[in-house]
């Protein structure tokens, strides 16, 4: 295998994780600023009072964007799969 085909792999990788982890990591941004600024208008500063938003928005994130985010890694390890496949002959 070529150090250009590893690189190509490896900024692949790189791209996949980043994409499938976007969606959620966006949703949990939004709702912590939203909650700071809550907290900040209001005063109010308990420390659970950002943890359960978040989790709910990265689960209902997830349940929203499950069915892409499989298909976007199956089709990386089928890609994978068959270079490696390829390679191998």
């Amino acid at each position: 295998m070529s150090p250009e085909a590893v690189v190509h792999i490896g900024r692949q990788a790189i791209e996949t994780v980043l994409l499938t982890s976007a969606p959620m990591l966006i949703a949990a941004l939004v709702i912590g600023l939203i909650i700071s600024i809550f907290q900040a208008a209001t005063q109010i500063n308990e420390q659970t009072m950002t943890f359960i938003p978040k989790i709910v928005a990265v689960f209902v994130t997830l349940l929203i964007f499950g069915p892409w985010m499989m298909e976007l890694l199956v089709t990386f390890t089928t890609g994978i799969i068959t270079q490696i496949a390829t390679v191998g002959k």
